[in-house]
């Protein structure tokens, strides 16, 4: 090994680097940048006050002395906020739905000495999150069923409106992980693919047409748009289903797809996925007008990406994070696609639902925005 040579090599690597600011921001400055948002985050996003209500359902004057003494005690507890005036199941489990309650605590009819069953149900869309309230909960309602009922521990039952309470994390997971990773990969084929269209000269050959601007960025965006169809369908199949091979001479059984529980219409998700798709489309093709290399569109996902991985609703709620952090969490895409599966998958939402409405427009008009900006931003000089 030749120790000059061997210098020269690193050299002309610290040359090309010095020369290449935009690497160097991304090498120093990026990992900072997403460890300070992250950090923000986890110290900004304590769980809020959890909205609690009781409801008595039983005429046993047992079950009316545990819901009294029940409030009492949970009237102190500095992270419940206990709504006394709701009369019944029924309207509970509707502000449920409404997200006005976060748990409700519920003393059947046939509550007594002898039945002693408690019921403590939420909305079911996001366990984790939503099971916060559920120990405080469960430590006052235990203290005061065993102090007046003769100290036996009662049988405390889980329920949700929607899904189950034995949900797998895979279940719970499935819509995030689904609308997270079609944005990410689409936008990175997107982007890498447009920009070898410039870089080979495609790109300014139609410029020197007739061809408009708007013309080619939607041309671009349907055809990419297409393979991005592909792309989803293969994922949502293979989430959805699952086929089972079996065992054939040595090898064992094994099985493809993960077999991810759905309780609304399939075509629903898909077209909220492809939605989303169109806008990493679109938005792949913006941000490759800003990059000369494909290592350079790779430089973006640390400000594009993980963000949206940070506040999206992937691993925390909306509402639980810091006040400013709030307002560009609803303005980014991936939002409204995990609300939107949410709603979809879990809660069973059709195209009646305004939720899901909402989450299809919010994205459509995502999408339209990049290509416009697009458009706005195509250059014919690439070198």
């Amino acid at each position: 090994m030749n120790a000059l040579r061997l210098a020269a090599v690193v050299r002309r690597i610290v040359a090309q680097m010095r020369r290449d600011r935009r690497t160097l921001a991304l090498l120093f400055l990026a990992p900072l940048a997403i460890i300070a948002l992250l950090g923000w985050v986890l110290s900004g996003s304590g769980a809020s006050p959890a909205r609690v209500a009781i409801v008595n359902e039983s005429s046993n004057p047992v079950g009316a002395q545990v819901a009294s003494t029940l409030t009492a005690a949970l009237q102190g507890q500095p992270q419940i906020v206990l709504e006394t005036d709701v009369p019944d199941a029924a309207t509970a489990r509707q502000m449920l739905i409404d997200k006005q309650l976060d748990l409700v605590v519920s003393i059947p009819k046939d509550f007594d000495l002898q039945n002693r069953r408690i019921e403590l149900k939420t909305l079911g869309l996001n366990p984790p999150a939503e099971a916060a309230a559920i120990p405080m909960v469960q430590q006052a309602l235990l203290k005061v069923v065993v102090d007046q009922a003769g100290g036996i521990l009662p049988t405390i039952e889980r329920s949700t409106v929607y899904g189950s309470p034995n949900a797998t994390e895979l279940d719970t997971l499935a819509p995030v992980v689904v609308g997270f990773f079609v944005y990410f990969f689409v936008f990175i084929l997107t982007g890498i693919s447009f920009l070898r269209e410039r870089m080979g000269g495609t790109l300014e050959r139609l410029l020197a047409t007739p061809v408009s601007r708007a013309e080619i960025v939607l041309g671009y965006s349907l055809g990419f748009g297409i393979f991005a169809t592909l792309q989803i369908a293969v994922v949502l199949a293979f989430v959805l289903g699952r086929l089972t091979i079996p065992a054939i001479g040595p090898l064992p059984e094994f099985a493809i797809g993960l077999g991810v529980k759905m309780v609304g219409n399939p075509l629903i998700a898909y077209l909220l996925v492809l939605v989303l798709g169109l806008g990493a489309v679109s938005l792949g093709i913006f941000i490759s007008t800003f990059a000369r290399s494909e290592f350079q569109i790779l430089q973006f996902i640390p400000i594009v990406i993980v963000p949206q991985g940070l506040l999206g609703g992937f691993f925390w709620q909306i509402d639980q994070l810091p006040d400013l952090l709030q307002p560009v969490a609803r303005v980014l895409p991936v939002t409204y696609a995990i609300d939107g599966l949410r709603q979809v998958m879990i809660a069973g939402a059709d195209l009646t639902s305004p939720r899901v409405l909402l989450d299809l427009g919010v994205l459509a008009g995502i999408a339209a925005i990049f290509v416009v900006l697009a458009a706005a931003t195509i250059r014919r000089d690439v070198a």
